[in-house]
């Protein structure tokens, strides 16, 4: 019997695979040489539809349901891709994704292909699994694709349009990542980390400890140190001393105040000290950065 499944060919398909030519184009190019779209399409109603790369795909794979069900089976698991759910499939990992055959899936799908792709979806944490998207961020799914997708179909060659597609898209995820806010226990950690720059700026004015702050959180000051370091780079003193560095520049920058006002102003009664420390942290000396061309 033959095998009914298959990776493309449904009615009112749309699909476009840029040329070999225009894809090492688009990464050598300065503006998408970092993430670029190389292949697009939407599959409505894919009954049949099934897809398997066990060495996995040379870019990152994305795929949005928007009616019906699939599943994915990625790292040895196998999930449920339901309505409204996106699905991302890191680049080279081996996987196989299906449309379930009782109510096969509608799907917007993308590739992307750069040097930065990995890092981006890393940070916005789209690697850890289908993730079902919010109402709002639904809507702007489906506006922006359906916008992309006819841009590229009116004007293939154009790189501009092709840069304009690839930020467009790349904004669209940096979107759903923030919209979707992670697991719970990132949204926690979040939240702790908010609750702790609150506090510091709250009182850039004065001084904080270590500890002051640990137990205004509620958390171990090992990890306070933790949460700032893997945040912001930073531990959280030093950081709270380049809020108060950040404050004085706006201040030397839009007031006539003195540097020994500023400095007052930050809780550095010092002005010598305050000099020393601003002119580490923002490369020059107060009274330079005051005077330096801004705008």
């Amino acid at each position: 019997m033959e095998d009914p499944r298959k990776p493309e060919g449904f009615p009112e398909q749309k699909l476009y695979v840029l040329p070999a030519y225009q894809t090492e184009e688009l990464a050598r190019h300065p503006l998408t040489r970092g993430l670029f779209v190389s292949d697009i399409g939407v599959f409505p109603h894919a009954e049949y539809h099934y897809r398997e790369r066990p060495e996995g795909c040379d870019s990152h794979i994305f795929i949005y349901c928007f009616a019906g069900a699939g599943w994915l089976e990625l790292d040895g698991r196998t999930q449920p891709v339901g309505e409204g759910t996106l699905a991302a499939i890191p680049a080279r990992a081996p996987h196989r994704y299906g449309a379930d055959p009782a109510q096969p899936w509608s799907i917007y799908w993308f590739h992307l292909k750069g040097a930065h792709v990995a890092e981006f979806v890393s940070l916005y944490g789209l690697d850890a699994g289908p993730v079902r998207l919010p109402a709002r961020v639904q809507a702007d799914w489906t506006a922006e694709f359906e916008r992309a997708y006819a841009l590229l179909a009116d004007k293939p060659y154009s790189m501009p349009v092709l840069v304009h597609v690839s930020q467009a898209l790349g904004q669209l995820l940096g979107r759903i990542g923030l919209g979707v806010g992670g697991s719970a226990r990132d949204r926690k950690r979040d939240s702790d980390l908010e609750r702790a720059v609150r506090y510091l700026a709250e009182r850039l004015g004065g001084s904080v400890s270590l500890p002051e702050l640990a137990a205004h959180t509620g958390l171990s000051k090992q990890h306070l140190i933790y949460l700032f370091n893997q945040e912001t780079g930073f531990p959280p003193i030093e950081y709270f001393l380049r809020m108060k560095m950040q404050k004085a520049g706006q201040l030397l920058s839009l007031t006539g105040l003195t540097v020994k006002e500023i400095a007052a102003a930050v809780g550095i009664p010092d002005p010598y000290y305050f000099s020393r420390l601003f002119k580490k942290r923002m490369g020059v000396p107060p009274t330079e950065y005051r005077n330096a061309p801004k705008g």
